[in-house]
């Protein structure tokens, strides 16, 4: 099973690339820009996890981000020694531009299964919750 989630996890991440390189993002540049859509500041380790990078990895990828003025980073006021990552105002506005495109791309990738897209959706936010580094949720 293992082989085959890869393997339709890379044919995704293709259709999904094609869909962000005009816009000049990886994918998952495009992963921290939509988790940071929801306005709320996160934590580096938040972000890396639910990208599943390490942690050099995400500074890599955020400092690119920094670096085109599409996210900034704060000092958490509540744990001086945490550093939190927000959205930008042009950052936001990428964010609405690709949208838009990279759910098309996702569409694409699961038109095939019309209605049984809804349950593996499902099923996989399941699987993802409870082998996710924080456990299963009650």
């Amino acid at each position: 099973m293992s082989r085959l989630l890869g393997q339709v996890e890379r044919q995704i991440a293709r259709l999904l690339e094609g869909a962000l390189s005009s816009d000049g993002l990886t994918l998952d540049q495009w992963r921290v820009l939509d988790l940071l859509a929801d306005g709320e500041g996160h934590p580096m380790s938040e972000l890396a996890g639910a990208i599943v990078v390490p942690g050099p990895t995400l500074t890599k990828i955020v400092d690119k981000l920094v670096d085109g003025s599409l996210v900034y980073r704060l000092v958490d006021d509540r744990d001086r020694r945490r550093v939190l990552a927000f959205l930008s105002d042009k950052g936001r506005s990428l964010h609405r531009t690709v949208e838009p495109k990279v759910t098309a791309a996702e569409a694409e990738a699961l038109a095939e299964l019309g209605d049984d897209a809804f349950v593996l959706a499902d099923l996989l936010a399941q699987l993802a919750k409870v082998h996710s580094p924080a456990g299963p949720r009650s």
